[in-house]
């Protein structure tokens, strides 16, 4: 079961950035994410084709599950 944190801006053209990191901190704290994705934006840390980031749109956990089929 693989877990990821993905953080979802918005840039410079109002399209959506997403970042995935692979194994979070679990549970996951608000205020440090959302501390952190300010110090992203502010940062400049992260390029995107439609420009700079510049707000926060949203953050999560996504799990997946894989079940390998033997063929």
């Amino acid at each position: 079961m693989a877990k990821t944190l993905e953080l979802k801006f918005t840039n410079q053209e109002n399209k959506t950035v997403t970042y995935s990191f692979d194994n979070p901190v679990e549970p996951a704290d608000p205020a440090v994410i959302n501390a952190a994705m300010d110090e992203i934006i502010a940062q400049n840390a992260f390029a995107s084709s439609g420009g700079d980031l510049v707000g926060k749109k949203s953050a999560r956990i996504v799990e997946r599950n894989v079940t390998e089929i033997e063929l």
